[in-house]
């Protein structure tokens, strides 16, 4: 699988999860580099939440080593963490908005734990992450009951891109969506990783973002990351599960409706 010389900004070193006796995570390695759009697959049960999770500081493992933007998460002192935390932004599925804020009030929470922010510019600047994430302006006005289920993800990714993050970690972003706003959900997604810089860590199941948009594919499997590579190299795979979902009916589908892959090299963004 392909090898890259750019310097990780999180690394997974042994990784261990287990609830009771079930064990989800084993020995599991993984790097990620800087400004590529990593698409993390898996069957159900291999634990991709939970793997994000563990990154995130949400989910503690029961052994090995995470180290993002070279801290390491698991021995961070408190002010390190809160550090941390500034410089990554997380995206849970359907938004996980609080229902009593409105969209606006949701995208100021993060901006909240940064001493001294002026209120009124912490409003502008939760209007232009709302501007960012395709939303329209009179958005910031409403409240979560009132937006549509792409709506909500879209104001969920306004709040991950409060603080500025450099990380961006996306849970299942394209789920419960018709297929053009899926795909105008992946557009948006390299749009904002190209001009922002941003690495974004995609856990999904969804064939077309893999195509279209990710850098590299990880697959979980056997408690593991299996393989990391391009959608290439995904191609080339032996393993029996992993032929399947990148063989089988809907990758096809997938496939065809991409004809022109220009994504898959962190090199080249397809400019």
């Amino acid at each position: 699988m392909t090898t890259n010389t750019k310097d990780p900004v999180i690394r997974l070193c042994g990784i261990r999860n287990q609830f009771g006796s079930h064990v989800v995570h084993d020995g599991l390695d993984l790097d990620v580099y800087r400004g590529e759009i990593l698409g993390v697959v898996g069957g159900s049960g291999t634990g991709k939440s939970v793997l994000l999770r563990s990154i995130a500081g949400l989910q503690t493992p029961t052994a090995g080593e995470i180290e993002v933007l070279g801290t390491n998460v698991r021995t961070a002192t408190e002010d390190q963490r809160q550090a941390l935390e500034r410089r990554w932004g997380v995206m849970f599925q359907d938004g996980a908005l609080f229902s009593s804020l409105n969209v606006r009030e949701n995208v100021e929470v993060p901006m909240r734990s940064v001493p001294g922010l002026d209120p009124e510019l912490r409003r502008q600047m939760a209007d232009l992450k709302i501007s960012l994430s395709g939303l329209p302006y009179l958005a910031g006005d409403k409240f979560p009951s009132e937006l549509s289920g792409g709506m909500r993800k879209r104001a969920g990714l306004a709040r991950a891109l409060a603080l500025d993050p450099e990380i961006v970690f996306l849970d299942e972003p394209t789920a419960g969506l018709d297929p053009i706003g899926a795909a105008e959900f992946d557009t948006l997604t390299r749009q904002l990783s190209d001009t922002m810089g941003l690495t974004v860590f995609i856990v999904t199941h969804d064939l077309d973002t893999l195509h279209a948009i990710c850098d590299r594919i990880a697959v979980l499997a056997e408690k593991k990351v299996l393989v990391t590579g391009t959608m290439a190299e995904m191609m080339q795979v032996d393993h029996p599960w992993v032929h399947e979902y990148f063989h089988g009916p809907r990758a096809r589908a997938a496939m065809d409706a991409i004809p022109t892959k220009t994504k898959t090299n962190p090199d080249n963004k397809g400019d």
